[in-house]
């Protein structure tokens, strides 16, 4: 049986998405955005995958996160988007925002990780590949590497910009000294910071504590959003204790049994209470959560199946809050 050729939603772009400005820039991203950072590699269902990507430009996503290292293995989760990219992606390419990273370990030796130029480009040609393309639209140093001098990844990101591998760069988990440094390198080459890439959820405050967001906007640059559900605890997925099988703590990886505390049980279940009064659930109130503030560029999610996603994308229904909630929810969070 011959697969039915793909045709985006005639209407994809009729308000079931809004964008945001990125920065000081013409760039505008979609409020959610879909990272493949799970779900996505050469050890899921392809057929799944793909789905959720046409569901996602379906309904106005059109930045694709990824990195060199997503998977699992190692590379796959750009094969996965690369197979469809080559078919139902290749007419709509100049309407997706795609991107790729490098910082992490991708392979063995000296040079498989951190911040050296050798590796930087090396990976980023590796991806392109992968991904069928001849461009991404944002490469980001994914790590901060305190041994590589900071020039030298940064010029590196310059130079990617230059020869036409990348429209835009990007830095992601830096430091707040070291990414002053980096907006102001780059500034001086003509080549804008777009985006600030930070682990930022309502149990990880750190961007917003520690200046990062508003740095980003002093230096006219986007922040976005990663794991703004904190790996699935900011869902209603183990609200009652017990782990079921499939989940990530189940599989094993970054989120271990040790995060699921008893505290945060007792915030999750207080949180799901204030969500249910708002007609949401705690999953689509923490992600509207991330986007009542302007200084958000957009928030990066991730999804296991085409279901998951429609429940994500309804957080965009109710994006404002009260000042009664706004202080119930950081009682709760203390």
């Amino acid at each position: 049986m011959i697969e039915p050729v793909y045709r985006a939603d005639d209407h994809r772009y009729d308000g079931k998405m809004k964008y945001r400005r990125c920065g000081k820039s013409g760039i505008q991203l979609p409020e959610i955005s879909l990272g493949l950072w799970h779900n996505f590699g050469g050890v899921d269902t392809f057929s799944n995958s793909k789905e959720m990507m046409h569901y996602a430009f379906d309904n106005g996503i059109t930045h694709f996160d990824l990195a060199n290292n997503y998977g699992p293995p190692y590379g796959s989760a750009e094969e996965t988007f690369g197979q469809v990219m080559k078919t139902s992606f290749r007419p709509y390419r100049d309407e997706l925002f795609i991107s790729s990273k490098a910082g992490h370990d991708m392979w063995a030796g000296p040079y498989g990780e951190w911040g050296s130029r050798k590796y930087l480009i090396a990976s980023l040609d590796q991806s392109l590949k992968r991904m069928n393309l001849d461009y991404v639209d944002i490469f980001y140093s994914h790590r901060y590497d305190p041994d590589t001098p900071l020039e030298e990844t940064l010029q590196t990101l310059v130079d990617i910009v230059r020869q036409g591998k990348a429209l835009y760069v990007g830095i992601s988990k830096y430091p707040y000294e070291a990414a002053q440094f980096a907006y102001d390198y780059l500034n001086k080459r003509d080549i804008r910071c777009l985006l600030y890439q930070g682990r930022y959820n309502m149990f990880n405050r750190e961007p917003e504590t520690e200046g990062i967001i508003h740095q980003a906007k002093e230096n006219g640059s986007g922040f976005i959003a990663f794991s703004p559900l904190a790996q699935g605890l900011l869902t209603d997925r183990y609200i009652t204790g017990e782990i079921a099988e499939g989940t990530r703590i189940a599989r094993g990886g970054y989120l271990k049994r040790d995060d699921l505390t008893q505290d945060v049980l007792d915030k999750m279940r207080k949180l799901a209470e204030v969500a249910t009064q708002r007609g949401q659930t705690l999953a689509e109130m923490a992600l509207a959560w991330l986007l009542k503030d302007d200084n958000v560029t957009s928030v990066i999610i991730g999804s296991s199946s085409v279901e998951q996603m429609k429940k994500n994308l309804k957080a965009l229904e109710n994006t404002s809050f009260t000042n009664e909630e706004l202080v119930k929810i950081e009682t709760i969070l203390g």
